[in-house]
């Protein structure tokens, strides 16, 4: 039996990318929605959260319009000489934020609210920036919050499968992630090799679901001292 682990390391990889993407955008923007009194906060919200209820098809093929040839995203990558996004792994990468975005937003957002207002106005009273309080007072305070954050997307990108497939397809060694190279062996009855990448899928979401209890109960330690 032969097993071609080049999708896990394309799956580890983007999931990576992903993640990263997201702490540097999400992060941010669950600062914004914490701390905003504007009207459009609910709206914005509301746009983070519908991937959550979005059925994953759907927002891959809107993606795939969206990024298409013909598409506003699509017609400005061609005008930038970048060629298009779908079928790339740079297309995966797009599909993927967006997609795990609330996964990172919504925990990163919980825990900026728990901080409450009280510290960032002792540290605005010792005439400490906005910069300042969001780096030295907010971030250390939320950082649970970000891990649970980053886990989540890492898990959550690793498990798709619906979004891949619309935007990235199945191109070996460019697209065809660990969840599509299941399909393709239990499609073709190859069954082994199938139940060697699923185990390991198995495996990976034990582990995730441990390591979230085990910061959980870190949390509510932190909490109760």
């Amino acid at each position: 039996m032969s097993l071609d682990l080049t999708p896990v390391w394309l799956t580890l990889k983007l999931a990576t990318l992903t993640t990263a993407v997201l702490l540097v955008v999400g992060t941010p923007l669950a600062w914004w929605l914490s701390q905003t009194r504007s009207r459009f906060k609910q709206i914005v919200a509301t746009l983070v959260a519908l991937p959550l209820v979005l059925p994953p098809t759907v927002l891959g093929f809107y993606l795939l319009l969206l990024l298409g040839p013909h598409g506003p995203v699509g017609t400005f990558t061609q005008w930038l000489g970048l060629g298009t996004l779908p079928f790339t792994f740079a297309g995966l990468v797009v599909g993927s934020v967006l997609y795990s975005l609330p996964f990172m937003v919504q925990p990163v957002h919980n825990a900026f609210e728990a901080i409450g207002q009280r510290p960032l106005e002792v540290a605005a009273t010792l005439r400490a920036s906005p910069l300042a309080r969001f780096f030295d007072v907010a971030l250390p305070l939320a950082l649970p919050g970000l891990l649970t954050g980053a886990v989540l997307a890492f898990a959550h990108t690793v498990g798709e499968f619906g979004v891949i497939l619309m935007i990235g397809g199945n191109i070996p060694g460019e697209t065809k992630v660990l969840s599509v190279a299941i399909y393709d062996h239990v499609e073709s009855l190859e069954w082994a090799q199938a139940h060697w990448l699923a185990g390991g899928m198995v495996l990976f979401s034990f582990l995730v679901v441990l390591m979230m209890n085990l910061l959980g109960q870190r949390m509510r330690r932190i909490g109760h001292g």
